[in-house]
């Protein structure tokens, strides 16, 4: 079965000087697996001499508009982003997976509640989609958005921002946070950190009043506003994540593993099941994650960031015990469930049973 599929570019439109905006339109036959929830994201791979890469952008279209695009920023030394943000062009194809992610809650039509959104840079990406579905289903709703960017020419999105806060007066209301310009009020000049965090609750934010709260950016921004909304009273089930990584690597090229590592009291005997399939191999119980022996025994494991971020390579532990070295994407109910990321886990036990189909 292929997790890839051809999406068309019908539009490319630059954002800022070193971020754009791609429209995708999936095959007449694909669209039912392109339609995505607001906060989702699509994983694309592509050759870059040889080496496939494969790399994950969020969707920034609301679920009501009828269309589905993405924003990549540029990344220094980032092949995937420079090629997207200087040689793509309208009419090209990209391959991407099917939309994937869990960084949204559940849509209430009759719901009267308050959001509050964080994001760093080209962390607006998401929170846009959950934004303008938020204003668009849940009539009763608002959203309060703190938006933290260099300086006013890097800030993604600005007039979106500023036509939605126009039409929906009273509903959604901005504030941005700039590291390199001054303005008006000191407090919005500068980093995010814990004092500014306490100065904005002190001053602008009604901690009482929400009832979820979003953060998308850079991981030490993000620790520093989860740990406040946590001490002013927000519960860890109201704060929903969405960590950037800081390197995707594509596929690693194929590791030699040592008879040794995988002798009997040494290795361990993996069985995984994918798509239907299931496969047994030996694999050392270091050295080598349980992803990378999935794709070594040649099956088609699904993955993108191989950071711990992503979760796009969950898969359930049936038997036997894993360690996961890095976990950003799973819930604690997802790993008391059996649940890993096989790009971050490594065997404990000389046998291992694992499935990618549940």
């Amino acid at each position: 079965m292929s997790r890839f599929h051809p999406l068309t570019v019908t539009e490319l439109r630059r954002e800022t000087r070193d971020a754009v905006v791609l429209t995708l339109v999936p095959r007449d036959q694909d669209r039912a697996l392109f339609d995505f929830t607001q906060g989702q994201y699509l994983t694309f791979r592509r050759d870059f001499d040889g080496e496939e890469l494969r790399r994950s952008y969020s969707i920034c279209a609301g679920t009501d508009e009828g269309v589905l695009r993405v924003g990549i920023k540029r990344v220094d030394g980032g092949a995937f982003s420079t090629w997207a943000n200087e040689a793509l062009a309208p009419g090209m194809i990209l391959e991407a997976m099917p939309p994937m992610g869990k960084f949204f809650t559940p849509i209430e039509p009759e719901a009267e509640k308050h959001y509050l959104g964080f994001a760093g840079g080209s962390g607006i990406t998401p929170l846009l989609s959950i934004i303008k579905t938020i204003l668009s289903r849940e009539p009763g709703s608002r959203f309060t958005l703190v938006y933290a960017n260099r300086q006013i020419s890097s800030i993604m999105f600005r007039e979106d921002l500023e036509d939605l806060k126009n039409r929906c007066m009273g509903r959604f209301s901005v504030i941005h946070v700039l590291e390199q310009e001054g303005q008006e009020i000191d407090l919005f000049t500068g980093r995010i950190d814990a004092e500014k965090m306490t100065a904005l609750f002190q001053h602008w934010l009604d901690a009482s009043s929400i009832d979820a709260a979003f953060i998308c950016g850079p991981e030490p921004m993000m620790l520093a506003i989860a740990a406040s909304l946590r001490d002013h009273g927000l519960p860890e089930t109201r704060i929903k994540f969405e960590l950037f990584a800081s390197g995707q690597p594509g596929r690693a090229r194929q590791k030699a593993v040592s008879r040794q590592a995988v002798a009997p009291g040494a290795g361990t005997q993996a069985t995984v099941t994918l798509d239907g399939v299931t496969r047994s191999f030996a694999m050392p119980r270091e050295g080598q994650s349980i992803l990378d022996a999935v794709i070594a025994a040649d099956l088609d494991a699904p993955y993108s960031c191989k950071a711990g971020v992503c979760s796009t390579c969950r898969c359930k532990v049936l038997e036997g015990e894993v360690e996961m070295a890095v976990n950003h994407a799973l819930e604690d109910y997802e790993v008391r469930a059996g649940y890993a990321l096989a790009c971050q886990s490594t065997p404990l036990t000389d046998r291992l049973v694992v499935t990618f189909d549940e």
